[in-house]
């Protein structure tokens, strides 16, 4: 009978066993169930590949430090600029050689139909400037257009020093140069002492050149230089968000076709510029948000 009895007690005490394994077993298949798919969508999310940008040199500011900024989110991804000037961003976009062209300025008509779509992503003002030592702080917009087409080409009938004013433009294609005649509505009209191939060179040669007179992005303006107000109104981001400072053009991203047909990396890219870290980035280098 006690015989019987632990027999009976060990049957029951299997099949609780087998139970439990089968519990268990069912368990950790739901589990696993659950899982794959999660580990599949953290895969799927983590980018990888590259974005290639090239266009204007008036933009290596804002793109070096978003560059940084993206990679940083995305160690996967690398981006890669090459700052050559608008047009030859635009021009190496619809060669397919670049995913996006930078151009410091809007597309021409031209560009738009060969499939280029302007994607405004921050707003720059044109700032003009001076070698520190130039008594002349302020210009009216006749006077600039005089200066640079050629009919006042000595500092005193502006104010300044008997010196002869030393006109500093950028290269044809420049993004600046053609926002800069186009506001002005000088195009083709400019007398260049000299015409150079970046915002860096500008700055170096007004810096160290006595009656030097040049534009430059206004976020790329330093200590060596002295920016001139035009019509009273300093070249600042207040007075451009106010419309008084009349020198400021778009920083354009162009992507052949709109945004939406772009590869993953490139939708990742833009929707980055619109969020709250990205427009950080943009006020940060001193540029301002569009409207």
């Amino acid at each position: 009978m006690n015989k019987n009895l632990m027999k009976t007690f060990a049957a029951a005490a299997l099949a609780l066993m087998v139970g439990c394994m089968a519990g268990c077993g069912g368990s950790g298949n739901s589990g696993s169930g659950t899982a794959a798919p999660s580990g599949s969508a953290k895969s799927g999310s983590a980018l990888s590949g590259k974005i290639t940008l090239a266009g204007s040199t008036s933009m290596e500011k804002l793109c070096e430090a978003m560059k940084e900024s993206f990679m940083e989110k995305h160690p996967g991804v690398t981006v890669t600029a090459e700052y050559t000037g608008s047009s030859s961003g635009v021009e190496s976009l619809l060669q397919g050689s670049v995913n996006i062209g930078n151009a410091s300025r809007r597309l021409k008509e031209g560009e738009k139909k060969k499939g280029a779509v302007e994607n405004v992503v921050a707003i720059d003002g044109i700032a003009v400037v001076v070698d520190k030592n130039n008594k002349v702080s302020d210009l009216t917009t006749e006077q600039l257009v005089s200066v640079y087409t050629g009919k006042i080409t000595n500092w005193s009938k502006l104010g300044g020093s008997n010196d002869a004013i030393v006109v500093i433009g950028r290269e044809a294609g420049s993004g600046t140069r053609g926002a800069f005649e186009e506001l002005l509505k000088i195009e083709s009209k400019c007398k260049y002492a000299q015409e150079l191939d970046s915002t860096g060179a500008v700055l170096a040669k007004v810096s160290s050149t006595p009656g030097a007179i040049g534009y430059v992005s206004l976020d790329a303006v330093d200590k060596k230089v002295k920016s001139a107000s035009l019509n009273g109104v300093a070249a600042a981001e207040k007075n451009i968000k106010s419309g008084d400072y009349k020198l400021a053009r778009p920083f354009v991203m162009a992507t052949k076709g709109e945004i939406s047909q772009q590869n993953e990396l490139v939708r990742e890219w833009f929707a980055y510029l619109k969020s709250e870290t990205g427009r950080k980035v943009i006020t940060g280098v001193g540029l301002i948000l569009p409207q």
